[in-house]
C-alpha cells in the first residue's frame, strides 16, 4: 500500500466516468474540476472501458481496496456494468448517483458485483428539488432508491448538500432516515471554494450541535475523525435505526489529515485532491507501467489541502504556502 509524505496510506479511488448529467445542480463542482458538462452523447475525451479496468488493475496491485465510481451522472454511461463486473474482486465497489436511472439497472448492477450505492437527495420536497437540481425528476429519484433497497444495496445512503436553500429540510430528512429502514443519510458541507456563492453557506457546527440532541447515540470514527449521530424514530422506543453523518472539509485541517483517497477524473487524470487542479496527472496512453509510475508519483505528492497547500496566517486566516507552492 503507498503511503504519501505525511503517512497518509491511499485506501481508496474514485473515478469519474463521464461529467456528463442530466440534473444541473446548482451546487455541483464536478469532482473539483468546475462545471464543465457539455452535450449528453458520449465525449472522445472520456476512459473507455479498458482504460477504466487498467486503472483499476494496477490500483489494486496497490492494495487499493474501495473504488467508488462518479460523475457527472454515472449512469449515463451504457458500459457501468460492464465496469462494475470486470473491477478487481479485492475492491469494494460503490456508486454515487442522482437515481433516476436506478429503477430499470439496480438488480443488474448488482448482478455485476455493485456493493454499495450513494443516492443525491437534497430535499424532500418536489418544489425544492427542481430549484436545486434544475430538474423536475423528483419521484424518479424516489423509485430509484426503492429500487436500490429491493435489489440489496441495503443500506442506500442518501447525499444532501447543506446550504442556503436546503439546510431548512435537515430535520426532515433525519426523520425520513429514522422511519425508514435501510436508509442512511450524509450531510455534506456546501464547499464555496468551488462552487462559489460563499453567501450560500452555513454553519456546519450549527448542525452538529442539533443532532448531537437529537441523536440516541453519537459514534467517533477515530480513521476519518468522523462523528455517526445514530437516530431513531421520534416518540418511540426503537432507537438507532438510521444512522446520519456529516462531511465538512472546509477549513478542515484534521479532515485533510486523514484523506486517504486519490480521484481519477472523466479523462484519465490522477488527481491528488479534490480542491486543487494543479495537481492532475495523466495516465499517459493508458498502458500499466505508465499508469503505475503516474500512480506512484500522484500519491507522493499528495499534500493535505487545509494544514500545507492552504494554511493561517497571523490573522487566523486562510492563505495559500507560499513556502509550498515555490518548491
Amino acid at each position: 500500500m503507498l503511503e504519501d509524505g505525511f503517512g497518509r496510506e491511499v485506501t481508496g479511488v474514485r473515478v469519474s466516468l463521464t461529467d456528463r448529467c442530466n440534473f444541473d445542480c446548482v451546487y455541483c463542482h464536478n469532482e473539483g474540476l468546475g462545471d464543465t458538462r457539455g452535450p449528453m452523447e458520449p465525449a472522445d475525451d472520456e476512459m473507455d472501458t479498458d482504460d477504466v479496468v487498467r486503472f483499476l488493475e494496477v490500483a489494486a496491485e496497490f492494495d487499493v481496496d474501495a473504488v467508488k465510481f462518479t460523475g457527472g451522472e454515472p449512469m449515463l454511461r451504457q458500459d457501468l456494468e460492464e465496469i462494475v463486473r470486470r473491477t478487481p474482486d479485492s475492491m469494494e465497489t460503490s456508486l454515487t448517483t442522482n437515481g433516476t436511472f436506478l429503477p430499470d439497472r439496480a438488480d443488474g448492477l448488482v448482478d455485476a458485483g455493485l456493493e454499495r450505492v450513494n443516492v443525491s437527495q437534497d430535499a424532500l420536497s418536489p418544489e425544492t428539488f427542481k430549484q436545486v437540481t434544475k430538474s423536475s425528476a423528483y419521484d424518479d429519484v424516489m423509485a430509484g432508491v426503492d429500487a436500490a433497497l429491493e435489489a440489496g444495496l441495503d443500506p442506500v445512503k442518501l447525499n444532501m448538500v447543506v446550504f442556503e436553500q436546503t439546510a431548512g429540510y435537515v430535520p426532515e430528512m433525519v426523520d425520513h432516515v429514522a422511519d425508514n429502514e435501510g436508509l442512511q443519510l450524509q450531510l455534506i458541507e456546501y464547499m464555496p471554494e468551488l462552487a462559489g456563492r460563499p453567501d450560500w453557506a452555513v454553519d456546519i457546527d450549527r448542525v452538529h450541535g442539533w443532532l448531537e440532541e437529537r441523536a440516541d447515540r453519537v459514534e467517533h470514527r477515530e480513521m476519518h475523525d468522523r462523528r455517526r449521530y445514530w437516530v431513531g424514530p421520534d416518540d418511540s422506543a426503537e432507537t438507532e435505526t438510521g444512522m446520519v453523518e456529516i462531511v465538512d472539509p472546509v477549513e478542515n485541517p484534521t479532515f485533510c489529515a486523514n484523506c486517504h483517497r486519490v480521484r481519477v477524473t472523466h479523462e484519465g487524470y490522477l488527481k491528488g485532491c479534490l480542491n486543487r487542479n494543479d495537481d492532475l496527472k495523466s495516465m499517459g496512453e493508458m498502458t500499466k507501467p505508465e499508469i503505475r509510475e503516474a500512480f506512484r508519483e500522484t500519491v507522493e505528492n499528495r499534500v493535505p489541502y487545509y494544514g500545507e497547500y492552504m494554511i493561517r496566517d497571523d490573522d487566523g486566516e486562510w492563505v495559500f504556502n507560499d513556502d509550498y507552492i515555490e518548491a
